[in-house]
């Protein structure tokens, strides 16, 4: 039997894609002392829910027009918010997520000092200056300024609750008679349990302008519950304590993926 060089060459060709390896995702080791222990396994559990997910944009597929997003407002008072986060950090999560759904991304640094005077004379109110500025260098190509604002980020509850045994144990000791009696009173009044959530509720709103006339074209808002809880007890010097919830940051990451889904399902 004879086989060709052509031939030959393409199953060395085959044998060595075969053999190849498959290229993965570096995975890390856990340095903690306590990896792989019960509290470990609790806490990565917690921590797992609030991960990041990517979200599966409906029209993905297709490409938005160019934009570039701009800083917005953050009007909540909240001290806790306000100290954590800035306008910048919430335009990132935008231009992240607005990347992902297939638009095209004009890089703030980019831009330099050209994008921060088309906001200064936008929020200014002087909507004439700022089209002129629109005109200018990579910002020629731009269809959609967009913007996200925090309207709301405030605690709304908080509810606690919890039991202290030490009444109990009295009363089993004044009543149980014996040592059979001491002994439950001591182990009920060392029972103590605690338990405290809070929740916050933030809002967000988008506008998109068009970017020849600064008009608005369209806006959205929406808002999500943030719980962030706590519970401990306490059996005869045995104490557990778990504490866990939803970061600040993955909230504001959370509703940018709401938002940036509505434009993307909307207005491509």
């Amino acid at each position: 039997m004879t086989y060709s060089l052509s031939g030959i060459a393409l199953a060395v060709i085959f044998a060595a894609g075969v053999a190849a390896p498959v290229l993965a995702q570096p995975v890390f080791e856990n340095p903690s002392a306590t990896a792989g222990s019960d509290t470990s396994n609790k806490a990565n559990q917690m921590a797992d829910k609030g991960m990041y997910k990517e979200v599966q944009y409906a029209n993905a597929g297709k490409k938005g027009p160019m934009l570039v997003v701009i800083p917005g407002d953050i009007k909540s008072n909240n001290a806790t918010f306000t100290q954590k986060f800035g306008s910048n950090n919430i335009a990132d999560f935008g231009e992240l997520e607005l990347g992902k759904a297939n638009f095209g991304i004009l890089e703030r640094s980019d831009l330099g000092n050209l994008l921060q005077e088309f906001q200064l004379a936008y929020t200014m109110g002087d909507p004439q200056q700022a089209r002129k500025y629109l005109q200018k260098g990579k910002l020629k190509t731009t269809k959609w300024v967009v913007k996200f604002d925090v309207l709301k980020a405030e605690q709304v509850a908080q509810a606690k609750e919890g039991f202290d045994g030490r009444a109990v144990g009295q009363l089993f000791s004044i009543f149980g008679g014996g040592r059979g009696g001491a002994a439950a009173g001591t182990v009920a009044g060392s029972v103590q349990t605690g338990e405290s959530t809070g929740v916050w509720i933030i809002g967000m709103r988008y506008k998109i302008m068009d970017a020849n006339t600064t008009e608005q074209i369209a806006t959205g808002y929406t808002e999500e519950k943030m719980e962030v809880g706590a519970k401990a007890t306490s059996v005869m010097g045995v104490s557990s304590s778990q504490e866990g919830g939803l970061s600040l940051d993955g909230m504001v990451q959370r509703l940018v993926q709401k938002l940036v889904w509505e434009i993307d399902s909307k207005y491509k």
